[in-house]
């Protein structure tokens, strides 16, 4: 039986702190403030980024370099058979692909997982993926679970501000204008690709009614068969905004018993660049080892 280690990358919200409890390594991934580069939770706190973003500062995401991820490959193989990857969609970031291409090098022995998660789908992947490991499956086995089940799973996310897609350019100066003098909170939502409109709200009330109806609506359609067997989780991600995210919390329990809750959860600092503080979240997604009791 080969040895598999799993590696994900800190969109994935674990924490470097976690990582080894769970026999897990974790990828920072870098991003910039006025052209000094910062690695979440190594050289920068959330709490820290959170100051520093006040000061309406110029940031840019980036990726970890191939030489890094070479690195860190190199030396986990030197005690496992076998890495599963599962970096954040590659809809959201040039990761994915780089280490696909990267694990070429590799003679089979690296799977990349091009599942469309970021965040707490993302996080749910890589806890399928260290069970899956504790039963003995093969790299190549995980990887083509989490593909197959890639399409299970949605995020929807209420913003507080328009102001750093503007920054980013996703938004228009006219629409970010408009929205902040109307003070209109934009829900999107992605499956894995770029994030997309979903609906707009007037009030952080109204935001959270449409995104918990929007997921009551799937569970009752395209997720059904997995909610009605007890396959489904639910999570909850946030931006500097945890008194409301765990407020959203007990919303979520009482509107969807059926579904188990998994995650509250800070969005990663390389998210929360483009989107700011006061954004709040709700996820999906399938889980099927969870009724298999395997301890991670």
């Amino acid at each position: 039986m080969s040895k598999v280690k799993i590696i994900t990358d800190s969109n994935s919200g674990i924490l470097q702190s976690e990582a080894d409890n769970l026999n897990l390594k974790v990828v920072p991934m870098p991003f910039t403030i006025d052209g000094e580069e910062y690695l979440e939770e190594l050289t920068i706190s959330q709490e820290t980024f959170y100051e520093k973003l006040k000061q309406d500062p110029d940031i840019n995401t980036s990726q970890p370099s191939v030489g890094y991820l070479q690195d860190m490959f190199d030396e986990v193989l030197k005690e496992n058979d076998e890495i599963v990857f599962i970096p954040m969609s590659s809809g959201l970031s040039g990761t994915c692909s780089s280490a696909t291409a990267l694990s070429q090098e590799y003679d089979g022995k690296i799977e990349v997982v091009n599942n469309k998660r970021i965040s707490v789908t993302q996080k749910e992947s890589v806890y399928e993926a260290l069970a899956m490991a504790k039963q003995g499956k093969s790299a190549k086995e995980i990887k083509d679970y989490l593909e197959q089940t890639s399409k299970l799973s949605s995020i929807y996310i209420m913003l507080s501000t328009l102001k750093y897609l503007k920054k980013g350019g996703r938004i228009s100066p006219t629409a970010a204008a408009l929205g902040s003098m109307l003070k209109i909170k934009p829900i999107l939502c992605t499956r894995g690709g770029k994030f997309e409109k979903f609906a707009m709200a007037l009030t952080a009330s109204q935001a959270k009614r449409k995104m918990l109806e929007q997921i009551k609506k799937e569970f009752l359609t395209e997720f059904k068969d997995e909610y009605e067997k007890g396959l489904m989780t639910v999570s909850v991600a946030h931006t500097q905004n945890e008194a409301d995210a765990l407020k959203f919390k007990e919303e979520i329990l009482k509107e969807l018993p059926k579904a188990i809750f998994r995650f509250v959860d800070p969005l990663s600092l390389s998210v929360s660049c483009h989107i700011g503080p006061g954004a709040l979240a709700i996820a999906v997604a399938i889980n099927n080892m969870l009724n298999n009791k395997v301890e991670l």
